[in-house]
Parts: C-alpha cells; sequence; structure tokens
C-alpha cells in the first residue's frame, strides 16, 4: 500500500505546530485558563520521557504520571516568566501512515524576548484510534552559541 507521505507530513506539521504547540503555550503562559490535562488530547498513555535537566528517565503508564510531567514542565517555566516559545529549527520525518516523528529546538523565552530555556527535542507520534498522540520524547538542554539555531548542531554538541 502506498502512502501519500506529503499529505501525512502536512497533517503531522499542522497537528502539532498550529494545534498543538499554540494550545501548551497558551496554558503555559496563563492565556488560557485550563488545567494541565489538556495534554492528555496530544500526549499518549503509556509514553516515555527522558530529559537531561531535570534527569528523567520514566514510563508515564497513568493518565495522572503524564499530567504530572507536564505539570513538572509547567512549574519550572512559570517560575521563571514563561510567556512564550519560538521555533528555531524543525523537522519532521513520517514513517508510515500512523507513524512519524518531529525533532524541534524549542526556544522558551519570558515577554522580553530573553530565552529562558532551549532543548532539542525529538518526538515519536503515533495515530492511535484516528488520532495523532505524543508517545515518547528525548530532550536536552543545548545552546545557541553551539546548535546556531540548527537540529543537527544541537544534538552534536557534547551533552549538558
Amino acid at each position: 500500500m502506498s502512502i501519500d507521505r506529503a499529505k501525512i507530513h502536512e497533517e503531522v506539521r499542522h497537528w502539532f505546530f498550529d494545534i498543538y504547540l499554540h494550545h501548551w503555550v497558551e496554558v503555559g503562559s496563563g492565556v488560557r485558563k485550563e488545567g494541565p490535562e489538556f495534554v492528555l488530547q496530544y500526549w499518549g498513555t503509556p509514553m516515555y520521557a527522558t530529559a537531561s535537566e531535570p534527569e528523567i528517565s520514566m514510563w508515564m503508564r497513568t493518565d495522572q504520571d503524564v499530567v504530572d510531567f507536564l505539570v513538572m514542565q509547567h512549574e519550572i517555566l512559570k517560575a521563571n516568566g514563561y510567556d512564550h516559545t519560538e521555533v528555531p529549527d524543525q523537522k519532521i520525518f513520517v514513517y508510515n501512515q500512523n507513524g512519524a516523528a518531529i525533532e524541534v529546538i524549542w526556544s522558551r523565552q519570558a515577554a522580553d524576548n530573553t530565552e529562558i530555556q532551549r532543548m532539542v527535542v525529538h518526538f515519536e507520534i503515533a495515530r492511535i484510534d484516528g488520532v495523532w498522540k505524543v508517545v515518547g520524547v528525548q530532550s536536552r538542554k543545548t545552546d545557541k552559541a553551539i546548535d546556531k539555531d540548527t537540529i543537527d548542531g544541537a544534538w552534536a554538541q557534547e551533552a549538558s
């Protein structure tokens, strides 16, 4: 069976960057008054995540585990005046009609555009019951001076 990779690529891009990212940022910045459970529309259970800071390597087996993971991220960002996220670089990989991956640099910023956190992230995405969901996340901190706004540069640098 052949697939229309361009169609799936655009579907995944639209879902992730036009819908999910905006929703995540609006809740994280306090623009949208919604509880953290919103993330269950976008993140699947179970979900596996690794991160460099804080150091994480864990399965989230329940919806509450997934919500708690989001709350931890939002608390860190809100404590530092989080307002919005810039995306210096992104890549989308279409595996098949039900599987994709997205790599992205998140430049999380305060209202004055000061960068408060910079991460390179690999998201594994699966279509489950007709709905795209994040099922795995690998991330680490990066530095603009080293990555030069490129995903390849971010993954190539020494792990922090």
